[in-house]
């Protein structure tokens, strides 16, 4: 698996960059996956489209928005950008605007940065890390913080809940799903950290999690147990047959795990 560091170069990270509104902090991001050969213009305007036609859904945590779009042909290799704005902007969130860092990827599919998507969440999610970040001087700064971070290890095991008693044969797998536009961005985050709380509880070989789109996923319903998205994305799905829980902040445990306790009623 390719590593946080790898997938975002010095040469990809701008600090506090100027954008007037939400278009320009993207198009920031994109420009730099251009400029490092990761992706085409047309890339860049797909991941704008993406946020007029489903919403400001990549806005998954407080202060924090995940560019992307579906894998294309505009995407050349999977990579990543980092912009850190010098003034915040408006996505349009309810909870987690306004927005000062926008990180976008650009992935050919969705193998090849899962480990990198989880070292990220778990960097965001840690408010001495996150503090760290947005006081790095210089791209080179920030990217030795990266590095730092390559190859932790999720956080230690919790004492175990009592595991999910099946609601269909008393021994299959539950799933749960996560879900986004496109399948291989904020979905991914929010199965990281969707992990790491089971993990924690221990359910972990009780439960498994798939990260998903809209599309998929309301095929994918009857097969799962519940749904985690966001509430742009909640929306769109409409009534799949089985609870859609919103998560408002993709990084943090806290929240997911009080999702989680809700679904099972713990």
């Amino acid at each position: 698996m390719v590593a946080l560091s790898e997938l975002i170069p010095p040469e990809a990270i701008r600090l506090d960059a100027a954008a007037p509104d939400w278009r320009a902090a993207v198009r920031a991001a994109g420009d730099l996956l251009v400029a490092n050969g990761t992706s085409t213009g047309a890339y860049t305007d797909d991941m704008i489209q993406n946020v007029v036609d489903n919403g400001p859904y990549i806005v998954i945590a407080p202060g924090f928005a995940f560019a992307h779009a579906r894998p294309s042909p505009a995407v050349r290799r999977t990579g990543m950008s980092w912009v850190r704005l010098a003034e915040p902007v408006e996505f349009g969130h309810d909870a987690n605007d306004p927005v000062d860092l926008v990180v976008a990827l650009a992935a050919q599919d969705s193998a090849a940065h899962t480990d990198a998507m989880a070292a990220l969440a778990r960097l965001l999610a840690d408010p001495e890390q996150h503090a760290r970040l947005q006081a790095a001087a210089t791209p080179e700064d920030l990217h030795a913080l990266l590095r730092a971070h390559d190859g932790v290890g999720q956080e230690a095991a919790a004492p175990a809940a009592a595991a999910p008693a099946s609601g269909r044969t008393g021994t299959e797998q539950h799933k749960i799903l996560t879900v986004c536009g496109n399948g291989v961005g904020t979905s991914l985050f929010l199965k990281n950290t969707l992990e790491q709380v089971l993990g924690r509880w221990g359910w972990d070989r009780q439960v498994s999690v798939e990260a998903t789109d809209t599309i998929s996923a309301k095929g994918k319903a009857s097969e799962a147990v519940a749904i985690l998205t966001s509430r742009e994305i909640a929306r769109t799905l409409g009534d799949v047959g089985i609870p859609v829980k919103v998560v408002q902040d993709f990084t943090s445990t806290d929240e997911v795990d009080h999702v989680l306790r809700d679904t099972y009623d713990v």
